[in-house]
């Protein structure tokens, strides 16, 4: 248990001098209009060893199975076909700003019905559609699932999430989105951690890069951008010019903890007041086992059933009442938690108490 806060404490000491460096405004904010944009569609997958969709609980894998055949001159009418190698999926994709004609984008392709792996496959080509219903992009390829399975007769093993996989360069953009970043002359930055500080810091660097007023703050997550006060020569220029000054950030205390998997992240400007902390497991077991009695051979009577309960309440022992005194620094807050002694997963319910009493002056994230 020591050696994992050592640990902590060395991984933290790391992150924290790393952080003491200045961040490129690129890595700080969004371009307002420089955006993408969601796409999907809804295909089949052929050439699976035996895997693909059971067609009796997944029909809708037979109707798009025939009317790509229909398409492909395939008369299918009628006709009964129970084939195990397609699976029906829908297909995701991403269509970055300023994509153009032919270019390529990489695809997400997951099963809707009852296949058990998509290894192997081979997507058929697919429309993607937008949120206003046009076609953007036509995916087609070999997939690249990221599991396995392995069964027998009476055991079955599976790795990974064999069901869904990607198609590097997977689709071809058919339709350009129209945009004119010409056009625009006031845009504005988006902080991705709205803060007033970090955005006052941003107007400041950005105007003594250019010395003149050429950002505005806003609120504490939009910067305002004077595009002709840049005297570049077009927007692009002056975004390029722009996202690439180096600012300070300034971010909120936080605790993030995980409570699938036990892990703790603090932030450098975490602090805990002085605060004593007692912490103890409590386990109470109750087992029912009933017995029968039944009447003796020949007699009148009729079999009873007895209820018998055992009930057991074991404590184990805490580590008493520990200080932990007020940390002004991150080493001096992990130190203090170290003394307690405990396992990650007790720590984070210790956390939650000292939140709780007020006593942990950061914001508390549990996911």
């Amino acid at each position: 248990m020591r050696v994992f806060w050592i640990i902590f404490a060395a991984l933290f000491s790391v992150i924290t001098a790393a952080e003491a460096g200045p961040v490129r405004i690129k890595d700080l904010v969004e371009f307002d209009g420089v955006r993408g944009n969601d796409l999907v569609g809804y295909g089949l997958v052929v050439g699976l060893n035996g895997t693909g969709d059971g067609l009796r609980n997944s029909p809708f894998t037979e109707e798009i199975m025939s009317n790509i055949l229909e398409r492909l001159g395939v008369n299918v009418t009628g006709e009964q076909f129970r084939p195990q190698n397609v699976a029906a999926v829908l297909v995701t994709a991403v269509l970055p700003p300023f994509a153009r004609g032919g270019g390529q984008i990489d695809v997400t392709v997951s099963a809707i019905g009852d296949a058990n792996s998509l290894l192997g496959g081979t997507l058929i080509m697919t429309p993607l559609n937008a949120a206003d219903g046009e076609i953007y992009a036509v995916a087609q390829g070999t997939i690249i699932a990221g599991g396995a399975v392995a069964e027998g007769d009476g055991a079955i093993v599976t790795q990974g999430v064999p069901t869904a996989g990607v198609i590097p360069s997977g689709a071809r953009v058919e339709r350009e989105i129209e945009f004119d970043l010409s056009t625009l002359t006031n845009p504005r930055l988006a902080l991705r951690d709205a803060d007033f500080t970090t955005a006052a810091r941003i107007e400041q660097a950005i105007n003594a890069d250019f010395n003149r007023p050429v950002a505005l703050m806003l609120d504490s997550g939009t910067v305002q951008l004077d595009i002709p006060l840049t005297q570049m020569a077009s927007v692009a220029h002056a975004l390029g010019r722009i996202e690439n000054i180096s600012v300070l950030p300034e971010r909120k205390a936080r605790v993030v903890v995980d409570q699938r998997s036990g892990t703790i992240v603090m932030g450098e400007d975490v602090r805990i007041s002085r605060v004593a902390v007692s912490q103890g497991n409590l386990t109470l077991r109750i087992q029912e086992a009933p017995i029968a009695v039944q009447p003796n051979p020949f007699a009148d009577g009729e079999t009873v059933i007895v209820p018998r309960t055992n009930v057991e309440i074991e404590e184990e022992p805490g580590i008493g009442l520990a200080e932990i005194p007020t940390g002004t620094s991150l080493s001096e807050v992990i130190s203090g938690l170290n003394a307690l002694g405990v396992a990650p997963r007790d720590m984070i319910d210790i956390l939650k108490s000292i939140k709780a009493a007020g006593a942990l002056h950061a914001e508390f994230i549990v996911r």
